[in-house]
């Protein structure tokens, strides 16, 4: 499997974010996207996530699933949680979960599936919580705790690190490399370590 942009352009009001990019990531690969703001990290992963069209180029998944898009294939953990305040930590994973393919898996596979995937961050305790009264960090955990739940072959992940203390960091970059050694791919926008080494640069921008 391997994660291949060629040529890539990019438009935002006008404005040319980026043009003539290309990368390429294989399975078991993570790709580190750097450079300042306004460069075009967030915008390469939504174009990646098919969030956005490009301008000019292409974008392609090959040897993924069959008859499966390539956002089918992928998560995006963007800058925003997306979670409800007033549902529990529970309700909030239980919902991705179901969003993101385990509608039909029974109840009994939906409550361990869950409950693993939260253990997995360390919100397992809070399971019961209303998510209004996370912390910034706690919040970002169960978010990624989507990852978990309903494993897909390409994390995009966008400044993933936000809000997480250093122990929270390390989980992450545990939960990274197990998906790389797995045979997943991972591409971060990042301004800082991600914790994993041999991760290749993408840097956008000027420096």
């Amino acid at each position: 499997m391997r994660l291949v942009g060629r040529d890539l352009a990019c438009v935002r009001g006008g404005r040319e974010v980026f043009t003539g990019l290309s990368l390429g990531v294989a399975a078991g690969e993570a790709l580190a996207v750097t450079g300042p703001n306004g460069a075009g990290k967030t915008t390469l992963l939504r174009l990646i996530a098919g969030l956005l069209e490009p301008a000019a180029g292409q974008i392609e998944l090959l040897d993924g699933a069959p008859d499966t898009t390539l956002a089918e294939q992928a998560h995006y953990l963007g800058h925003r949680d997306a979670l409800k305040p007033a549902l529990s930590v529970r309700e909030n994973l239980d919902f991705w979960y179901a969003f993101l393919g385990g509608r039909d898996a029974p109840a009994a596979s939906t409550a361990a599936t869950v409950l693993s995937a939260l253990d997995a961050v360390g919100l397992a305790p809070l399971i019961g919580l209303p998510a209004a009264y996370l912390s910034a960090g706690q919040r970002r955990r169960l978010a990624i705790a989507r990852l978990v739940a309903a494993p897909r072959p390409i994390w995009l992940l966008d400044e993933p690190t936000a809000a997480l203390d250093a122990a929270s960091q390390d989980r992450l970059a545990a939960l990274m490399r197990s998906h790389l050694a797995g045979g997943g791919i991972i591409v971060a926008a990042t301004h800082g370590p991600l914790g994993l080494s041999g991760a290749a640069e993408l840097r956008l921008g000027a420096a």
